[in-house]
């Protein structure tokens, strides 16, 4: 498991009863989560602290309560040799604007773009379902290209945002409002490439003018799309995923057969769950998959 062990503004401080403890910050909020699926006592107390709590809803979905929390806050996340801030709002599914688990792969993607421009290389990287930004700024923090695609004019308006409060308003990022998809066609009929490529596709969402996505129908088909974008020295192309269905091995496979069917240079392909230590009981709480495609 790749683990996102490197934060100073969050943590997950206890699990318990389908339910974590996370700070955020100087900010305490309880969210639940799928995979604790354990009933413990709630002993740390910071339980009794917390300042907002999102309630799942039996009929789906449901709805956050409130305790003395600000409607923006922000946290940074300390790369290597950079620090990226997240400006962070509660909003709808308990979302908060930041999935700390990605961390691993903000350090992977900062450090390989690094040791490839200290070897005077120009590195342009392409972030599809780029949400608000961890990615492109890891990217942009490291001094690369990069272009930003999502399908939600208000996840680019939050991603510019977090850009502005990193400090990074001169990098030379590009903000795209776009389906995926019909973006990556176009971009290969203009013949453009990329040396990096990362994409976190949802399990079902919706385009700018209602194209239906369904990660289970779409995705084997997109990942062999999207490889032909790579340019003729590719640096690497990192997938993430959080549907349960898309296990590590099946990531690994997508990859590998994608890259064979367009004939693409072999590469080492690692793939692993990605997860998240807690504070309490030393453990770590998986958050998905992520496979990492490297030349």
């Amino acid at each position: 498991m790749w683990i996102a062990d490197n934060w100073k503004d969050y943590e997950i401080l206890d699990t318990s009863n389908g339910e974590k403890l996370e700070r955020w910050g100087d900010y305490i909020l309880v969210r639940p989560d799928p995979q604790v699926l354990w009933n413990t006592e709630h002993t740390h107390p910071a339980w009794k602290k917390k300042n907002g709590h999102y309630h799942r809803s039996k009929a789906g979905g449901g709805h956050w309560e409130f305790f003395n929390l600000p409607d923006t806050w922000s946290i940074d996340y300390e790369l290597p040799s950079s620090k990226i801030t997240f400006n962070l709002k509660p909003f709808t599914f308990k979302h908060t604007g930041v999935f700390p688990e990605q961390a691993t792969n903000w350090d992977f993607s900062y450090n390989k773009i690094k040791d490839a421009i200290n070897k005077n290389r120009k590195i342009k990287v392409l972030n599809l379902f780029a949400y608000t930004g961890g990615a492109t700024l890891a990217a942009a923090a490291a001094g690369a290209n990069v272009t930003h695609v999502d399908a939600s004019k208000g996840m680019v308006g939050w991603a510019k945002e977090n850009m502005v409060s990193s400090g990074l308003s001169n990098a030379p990022i590009r903000w795209l409002v776009d389906d995926c998809i019909k973006f990556v066609q176009r971009e290969i009929r203009r013949g453009n490439t990329y040396d990096a490529i990362i994409m976190d596709p949802p399990s079902y969402g919706r385009g700018p003018k209602g194209e239906i996505w369904k990660i289970e129908d779409s995705i084997y088909e997109f990942i062999k799309l999207t490889t032909q974008l790579l340019s003729k020295e590719p640096l690497f192309f990192l997938i993430n995923s959080y549907t349960t269905g898309l296990a590590p091995g099946v990531l690994t496979y997508m990859m590998k057969k994608s890259l064979e069917e367009n004939k693409l240079p072999a590469a080492s392909i690692e793939a692993m769950e990605i997860g998240l230590p807690v504070n309490k009981s030393g453990f770590v709480l998986p958050c998905g998959a992520s496979a990492r495609c490297t030349w």
